[in-house]
């Protein structure tokens, strides 16, 4: 048995600061080379109790600790990783909520405080952004320090800040207070001054998670069983060692040797640790600075890269656990990870993701709008995709959306949306499709006979047949190539064949213009004479199809004149 280092969960709303937050703690820039600037995948970082006891020892004291340190998971910040710091909030022993202190509780702030609830994990508010406030800019080191020296007008105001946060945190039900006031850690959740750009209230940050941890989780750090369990956060190619895993062990001891049972693009499959790299104290899991460290064995809670023996094709999000017992347990529980709750649909378009958390994010983006998803899948795009996509019957519906990875084929049939930042993709979807929509709309008037009403200018004969060519004013709606045409007293007349003007030929002309046309089989001066009045010769389809159309003032008008014109015969016709 020992006591394991506990996982701290960092949430919060998106430029809260989270990201930042953890940088300065270890000292280097992860935030920046984040896509779009916003975290969107869970990373982890272990900070050792040395470090811990090096950075807080002017105010910890006589205060001893058994934990070995802290392993932080910074979680993605905006509303629709919801899946993502849900995952990140189910292993969290405990977690930092950080907060703006200037903006206060956010829609974010709120869904992270949800995630915490129903996980009942312990919180510590993080108040950043401190520097902000007037009086506290370019302050370093301990907040509770620096209190000794500072006036009384510097700290009302930030009490004020402090007192807004205690009340909107009291709205959602706890009780919580600045960190130094509290007596009974139990009963109030702790709000700790910080500013993450200069490191200010960083050491009291740090003594209040391990003082929590050590005080009120030691029984929960307990480690007994040593089955390894753990997560796969990211899975990249590595240079000279192929596909690599990085992951979070939150239980047991994972050995180099052990057979792991976790989710692969061909199925859940049972996978033998070829070997395992851990980054140094400080690092950062996703993009450390310095070489890893090729380890032997593992003990939770820990991050480690994992060189896996076999197929590859492990899937980002996907559990994992040692291969023993009962295997086909071991088997179901992952296979229901990885399939999550997705709402699939008979008709609706493709999404590809990299990793199991940013396909749940990019389902629940979709879902929200209303979209309907068909199929929903980690890995790249390829030519099994494009065809689930095109045999949509929606052309809305023939899209591929690709989160974050490569596309293998394309298909003129099918529209990639594609970006690593799945705001700009949800923005891009939405203009894709109402473009299509447009078109389809377009594409639909044409074939629909419109309502229009058309004079043959006196003195404009300019063929008499074969065909005629006469010269018309468009009255109402809008003339185009092949629309047959009536006389006012029903009787047809024959077909547009082409319009022109002067030496242009044109597809259609608009209320108010003047134009030649030509129609087939009639004879000027027998069917049709100067000064005539036509109409365009609609069927009943076509007017129940012209309900659904936002017709003119003008358009309708001479519906009802088509309308009366063909009642003369049949008195039920267009109802």
């Amino acid at each position: 048995m020992w006591i394991r280092q506990p996982i701290v969960g960092v949430l919060g709303h998106v430029d809260h600061g989270k990201t930042s937050l953890l940088d300065r703690i270890r000292g280097g820039v992860v935030a920046n080379r984040e896509a779009g600037g916003i975290t969107q995948h869970i990373g982890a970082t272990e900070v050792p109790i040395d470090e811990i006891i090096r950075i807080c020892k002017d105010i910890l004291g006589k205060r001893t600790f058994k934990i070995p340190g802290l392993l932080f998971i910074d979680t993605p910040g905006h509303e629709s990783f919801s899946s993502l710091r849900i995952r990140g909030g189910s292993i969290a022993d405990i977690a930092v909520l950080v907060i703006d202190i200037r903006e206060g509780v956010m829609p974010q702030t709120k869904e992270s405080i949800e995630v915490l609830r129903k996980f009942k994990t312990p919180f510590v508010v993080a108040a950043n952004k401190v520097d902000l406030i007037e009086g506290f800019s370019g302050l370093k080191g301990s907040f509770v320090l620096s209190l000794k020296d500072m006036d009384s007008n510097k700290t009302e105001k930030l009490d004020d800040k402090i007192f807004q946060i205690s009340s909107q945190l009291y709205r959602e039900g706890f009780s919580a207070d600045r960190y130094d006031r509290i007596s009974d850690f139990t009963r109030n959740v702790a709000i700790v001054p910080v500013s993450a750009k200069s490191g200010y209230g960083i050491p009291d940050l740090l003594m209040i998670l391990a003082g929590l941890a050590q005080s009120f989780l030691e029984n929960q750090l307990k480690n007994e069983d040593e089955t390894p369990e753990g997560t796969i956060l990211e899975v990249r190619e590595e240079r000279g060692m192929g596909e690599v895993s990085d992951a979070i062990l939150y239980n047991g001891i994972l050995k180099r040797g052990d057979t792991v049972m976790v989710g692969t693009v061909n199925g859940i499959k049972a996978l033998r640790v070829k070997g395992m790299f851990k980054p140094k104290p400080l690092d950062e899991i996703r993009d450390p600075r310095d070489r890893f460290l090729s380890v032997n064995e593992v003990r939770a809670a820990s991050g480690v890269r994992i060189l896996f023996q076999g197929e590859g094709g492990v899937i980002p999000g996907s559990p994992f656990k040692k291969a023993a017992g009962d295997l086909i347990r071991v088997k179901e529980s992952i296979e229901g990870a990885i399939r999550g709750s997705f709402k699939l649909d008979q008709e609706g378009i493709v999404t590809k993701a990299d990793t199991v958390g940013s396909l749940e994010a990019l389902v629940y983006e979709l879902g929200r709008l209303g979209i309907p998803i068909k199929k929903a899948e980690v890995g790249p795009v390829s030519k099994r995709d494009l065809t689930d996509a095109s045999t949509n019957s929606k052309n809305e519906n023939k899209i591929v959306v690709a989160f974050n990875v490569p596309v293998q084929v394309r298909d003129e049939d099918v529209t990639i949306v594609e970006s690593n930042i799945i705001y700009t993709i949800k923005d891009e979807l939405q203009r894709v499709i109402e473009e299509i929509k447009q078109k389809e709309l377009s594409d639909k008037r044409k074939e629909i006979t419109f309502p229009t009403k058309i004079i043959f200018l006196p003195g404009n004969t300019f063929r008499i047949s074969k065909p005629a060519i006469l010269g018309v004013r468009i009255v109402a709606g809008t003339l185009r190539v092949k629309t047959p045409l009536m006389r006012q007293d029903g009787r047809p007349v024959g077909t547009v064949k082409s319009i022109r003007t002067g030496e242009q030929s044109l597809s259609e002309a608009k209320q108010g213009d003047e134009v030649a046309i030509s129609i087939d089989d009639i004879t000027i001066g027998r069917q049709i004479k100067e000064g005539d009045i036509l109409y365009s010769d609609l069927n009943e389809r076509e007017v129940k199809l012209l309900k659904d159309e936002n017709l003119s003032v003008d358009e309708s008008m001479v519906l009802e004149e088509i309308k009366n014109i063909k009642r003369k015969e049949n008195p039920f016709w267009g109802i």
